[in-house]
């Protein structure tokens, strides 16, 4: 079972069955993983901030307006189709106090992925996003399965295979 390790900024995809993709210590950023889960086709992207302002360098994946794009690309180059495309948000969390009139970046990068999905017809099935705490990602490939672990807790499945554990 080969780990691949998506650090902050990156994405990956994998079509092979028995491969894990992994996200660690998701605070305020994002795991957005994409599947086809009748094909076996998955990705995950690391976005650290909602939007990039236009100005960031192509291959910038840590913003979402150029993550959310890209990891769609991918996954369907792979041989996902989009229309069976389906997403699970991991992250997002409150890392630091902030006045309550400012909204949180993990709010924020929580809510621009979720509009740039949307834009693309991809439905999120499953999330756990908020809170404090920060979290870890695991997707694998070709069973469908995908787990998130907070620190210091015990990891759960957010997909168990072929059926989907939370909306």
């Amino acid at each position: 079972m080969a780990e691949t390790m998506v650090r902050m900024g990156e994405l990956a995809t994998s079509a092979v069955a028995g491969d894990v993709l992994v996200s660690l210590g998701l605070g305020s950023c994002i795991g957005l993983a994409l599947l086809d889960r009748r094909l076996g086709v998955a990705g995950l992207a690391h976005v650290v901030l909602p939007s990039s302002g236009g100005n960031a360098p192509l291959g910038s994946w840590k913003f979402a307006d150029y993550a959310v794009p890209e990891l769609v690309d991918r996954v369907v180059k792979l041989g996902a189709r989009r229309p069976m495309l389906e997403a699970v948000l991991v992250g997002g969390a409150s890392m630091f106090a902030v006045s309550k009139s400012s909204l949180e970046v993990g709010q924020r990068n929580e809510a621009a992925v979720r509009e740039l999905l949307r834009e693309q017809h991809i439905n999120v099935i499953a999330k756990e996003t908020g809170g404090s705490r920060g979290r870890t990602i695991r997707v694998y490939v070709g069973s469908n399965k995908v787990t998130v672990k907070e620190a210091g807790g015990t990891e759960k499945p957010l997909i168990a295979g072929a059926s989907v554990v939370a909306a």
